[in-house]
């Protein structure tokens, strides 16, 4: 069959109550040289029938049944049956702006050698969203350029992944979307970025976020603090630190303490932790490790650096103070929280 530039992959289970709103935002683009793959992973409920009602009448719609064994399934089946050059995600219970589609090409073509586009998004409705869930998205729509979805990959997901768009080739290079005790969408991410692929984002609001309660990242144990943390450490152990065995943490609060466990636990050793409270400089993690005041890491210009700050606010103050003494972000440095 003929290529097309783009092809939209929402897989969907029992979503009978929003896929159809889903489905004609798609078909709604302004640009229109697409397939719709639409993946039934599963469904007990009439959500297939929706599908159809559609499909009999736009030849651009692809209806694909899969098993029902998870969402990881349902999205490499897709990949496998597209005939694009570009994977733009989506989920079923979200809307896409009409010019999503159009504006993350022209990103695409406009910025040489992007892998990911993503764009703004807005999360609906206004009376669900948790004050966590709208520092995540200010933090979120602030990463538009590639410099700086590369410097903050590491702290958490820098694109929302029903608003990428995600080169086909690039994928598989990788080995599509992995199964694990870990997001996989975040997995994706951080094995593209290892891989030298860079991430790119329309500065455009052009997807609308659907924030329900029954979404994986509220309920699946996969998306706990602790499951986020161990998946970076194991990428950043296949990546950055690679060939450097041996860091110093920004951070001697919880999040620093956590991020010392399990990069010791992966053969990463802490030689000291960095911190501006004098109640805890001059002490010793888990009676071992010291802690120093901040103003001394020039003094280790040797020791890779990993910033483990989690107050709001701290980070922009932590890098602040790093590149006053020299450090270069991402070759001297980089954030994991």
């Amino acid at each position: 069959m003929k290529s097309v530039p783009i092809s939209v992959l929402i897989p969907y289970r029992n979503a009978e109550s929003t896929l159809g709103e889903a489905i004609e935002s798609v078909l709604g683009q302004s640009f229109s040289e697409f397939e719709l793959i639409l993946v039934n992973d599963g469904s007990s409920d009439a959500s297939l029938d929706v599908v159809l009602s559609y499909s009999h009448c736009d030849s651009r719609i692809v209806s694909h049944m899969n098993p029902g064994v998870g969402i990881v399934d349902a999205l490499n089946a897709g990949v496998s049956i597209s005939r694009s050059t570009w994977i733009a995600r989506m989920d079923a219970d979200d809307i896409c702006h009409p010019d999503r589609l159009g504006k993350q090409l022209a990103v695409a073509d406009e910025v040489s050698g992007l892998s990911v586009v993503g764009c703004r998004v807005e999360v609906f409705p206004e009376q669900s969203i948790t004050a966590g869930m709208r520092h995540y998205i200010e933090w979120l729509n602030g990463l538009d350029t590639p410099a700086r979805i590369a410097n903050e990959i590491w702290v958490e997901s820098p694109v929302a992944h029903p608003s990428a768009m995600i080169r086909r080739d690039a994928l598989a290079a990788v080995g599509g979307y992995i199964y694990g005790d870990f997001p996989e969408d975040y997995d994706l991410w951080l094995r593209l970025h290892n891989a030298g692929h860079r991430f790119g984002k329309a500065t455009e609001t052009l997807l609308y976020w659907r924030d329900n309660p029954s979404r994986l990242s509220r309920l699946d144990s996969r998306y706990r603090p602790e499951a986020f943390r161990k998946l970076k450490a194991r990428h950043l152990v296949l990546g950055p630190l690679q060939t450097r065995r041996e860091v110093q943490i920004w951070g001697a609060g919880p999040d620093g303490k956590a991020w010392g466990r399990v990069l010791e636990d992966l053969g990463v050793r802490i030689t000291r932790y960095l911190d501006v409270d004098p109640r805890k400089i001059g002490g010793k993690i888990r009676g071992v490790t010291p802690v120093v005041s901040y103003e001394s890491a020039p003094q280790r210009r040797d020791l890779f650096l990993l910033g483990a700050v989690g107050a709001k606010g701290a980070r922009s103050l932590v890098r602040a103070a790093l590149q006053e003494m020299g450090f270069r972000e991402t070759e001297d440095y980089l954030f994991v929280q």
